[in-house]
């Protein structure tokens, strides 16, 4: 596992991981993350964000809707439940569809006129080659996280990914467990994996010390 997680590791203790998601499809059956979407699918998952933004009159009418927007591709625990408990976002075609359909909602309320975003705009997003993941860490120190890694583990192969950005200086922690939370972005070539398996997301802490939760992706639109 060293051998691909290189310079920049660093010690930190008594971690545990966790990671929030945040995305706007409503709850539905089994199915796989979709990689391949029309413009017409496109345009529905857009009206899927927007349509209930545009009924929301009220600042608690819009949380709840970010709210239950939180809880459909997170894979894993549930904050809610356990702040730092092991979970991940998984930040998929849809849920950008979905994230600008609210915005069109609340452009068009602002500016009072239909906003839509043009077609050439919707092509660039259902062309986008990565799944984005936003990782949440809780640890002792407010720099632990700092080098984290992390990878998908798909039977018996492994999945690194393309990119990972450098973890934020850690957060007080307002729950229970370790002092502090931190968060880091990874982006993941969706050609590099199966996005309707079930996967192991393993974290790799800078001391060598590791953390591991099951995702199934099989449930993530």
């Amino acid at each position: 596992m060293r051998s691909w997680c290189k310079a920049g590791w660093w010690g930190c203790f008594g971690v545990v991981f966790a990671a929030l998601a945040v995305v706007g499809m409503a709850g539905a059956p089994a199915y796989a993350i979709d990689v391949k979407l029309t413009l017409e699918e496109a345009k529905k998952t857009l009206a899927a964000g927007r349509e209930p933004m545009e009924k929301a009159n009220t600042p608690e009418e819009v949380k709840k809707l970010m709210q239950h927007a939180s809880t459909v591709t997170r894979v894993g625990a549930d904050p809610e439940k356990d702040s730092c408990g092991a979970s991940a976002i998984l930040r998929t075609k849809r849920y950008w569809l979905e994230s600008f359909g609210r915005k069109e909602a609340v452009e068009s309320k602002k500016q009072q006129k239909e906003i839509r975003m043009p077609d050439e705009k919707i092509q660039k997003y259902l062309d986008m080659p990565n799944l984005e993941m936003e990782v949440q860490l809780c640890g002792d120190d407010e720099y632990f996280a700092e080098g984290v890694q992390v990878a998908f583990q798909q039977g018996s192969k492994t999945v690194k990914p393309i990119d990972v950005s450098p973890a934020e200086k850690g957060r007080k922690n307002e729950g229970k467990g370790p002092a502090y939370r931190s968060r880091f972005t990874a982006r993941f070539a969706y050609d590099s994996f199966d996005p309707g398996a079930k996967t192991k997301v393993v974290v790799f802490f800078p001391d060598g010390k590791m953390t591991e939760f099951e995702a199934d992706f099989s449930k993530v639109k």
